[in-house]
């Protein structure tokens, strides 16, 4: 499973050829979820309340590069990486 970004300690990820709902895979530390592209909202798993709200800030920014690396990965093929919010907000 291709990690496509890493930002605060998490580590964002898309399986190839993965199931619908469009998603992705956020991990931190022991913690792991399945958060929705189309909302940034966690449907399976769990993540710490501060690490789930960077999550969907995230998710939120980069949604149009999310659903092509769904599109991408669906066909089998490696996602492109993205940005984290420490690189996409300058912080």
């Amino acid at each position: 499973m291709p990690t496509i970004s890493f930002f605060y300690g998490i580590a964002i990820r898309m399986y190839l050829n993965d199931h619908s709902p469009p998603h992705f895979h956020a991990i931190y530390g022991e913690y792991e979820a399945c958060v929705s592209i189309e909302t940034g909202s966690v449907f399976d798993g769990r993540l710490p309340k501060v690490a789930e709200r960077l999550v969907s800030e995230w998710a939120t920014i980069n949604r149009d590069a999310l659903v092509e690396n769904w599109r991408i990965a669906r066909q089998g093929l490696l996602p492109k990486s993205i940005g984290g919010l420490d690189v996409e907000q300058g912080r």
